[in-house]
């Protein structure tokens, strides 16, 4: 007898599996496993691949000027009002006691150790590592990555090592920028809002920075910038489902290089402060 939608169903047909919450969870883990691991020999590799040739070093130069010069205005007008809302507040504060000449003093400290590095990492990673994301997801999915395996090209070495290079060329010089400009900013208010001689603020905030200070704040952007490239590239190279997915790929690659960003910076500062009573 044909099938039909009133035929009963055969009492040895078998329910649809259902899985259970472990098994959910035993698969989320074991993908986040994956990529955890998939990022890691990415990462490792972009950085091996500067030991031998072939370099890449016209694609790295143009990629310095993608980031470095393309996210130049926005570091410094960020820069400049950052330092500018920080006289604001703990000029304000200050006032109260009557110690309006230590505002020099915690705008340097606070901008060369902190606000500089991180704010600059975080706006790079807005702004390059979506734009990393983007391009090489289109490249993936319009099939230019396969054309380059099949040319015999290393997709790593020519797409992923001049970014993450640039990256850590860049940032550093970046967050020197922003700390001048957020200083410049800081003694802008300070002389018409405060009341401070200009003289006075450059010589409180050269004088309260040591060299454990600059080092945290240089060192960090080396470790952000490579994070940001890094989670960019594997971001960009791992899409999946088309052009929709290079749009996935684009904002994850926000999200998890700033949560990264901030995550490492506070490792890096409680290694810093480390170092910083034993070494310098």
């Amino acid at each position: 007898m044909a099938d039909t939608p009133l035929q009963a169903a055969s009492p040895d047909a078998k329910e649809a599996h259902v899985p259970s919450l472990f098994e959910v969870l035993g698969g989320l883990a074991r993908k986040a496993i994956a990529g955890v691991q998939d990022y890691s020999i990415l990462s490792l590799r972009s950085l091996t691949n500067l030991a031998a040739g072939p370099r890449y070093m016209p694609d790295a130069m143009e990629q310095m000027d993608i980031i470095g010069v393309g996210s130049l205005p926005i570091v410094l007008l960020t820069g400049f009002f950052i330092g500018a809302v920080m006289v604001l507040q703990t000029g304000s504060q200050f006032t109260r006691f009557g110690q309006t000449a230590l505002t020099g003093d915690v705008v340097a400290i606070a901008l060369v150790r902190e606000l500089g590095p991180t704010i600059t990492g975080l706006l790079v990673a807005g702004r390059c590592s979506s734009g990393i994301a983007s391009e090489l997801g289109s490249m993936l999915v319009t099939e230019q990555v396969d054309a380059m395996r099949a040319m015999g090209t290393d997709p790593s070495r020519k797409l992923v090592t001049p970014r993450v290079l640039a990256t850590l060329l860049m940032l550093p010089l970046l967050t020197a920028l922003a700390d001048f400009i957020g200083l410049l900013g800081g003694c802008v208010v300070s002389v018409f809002t405060l009341r401070l001689d200009a003289y006075q603020f450059w010589t409180r905030a050269i004088d309260a920075l040591e060299f454990a200070d600059l080092m945290q704040g240089l060192s960090k952007p080396v470790f952000f910038g490579f994070i940001l490239a890094t989670v960019g590239c594997y971001k960009g190279l791992s899409v999946r489902g088309g052009t929709q997915g290079v749009g996935r790929a684009t904002t994850q690659a926000v999200v998890v290089s700033s949560v990264l960003i901030i995550a490492a910076d506070f490792f890096l500062t409680k290694i810093s402060l480390f170092l910083a009573d034993k070494v310098f």
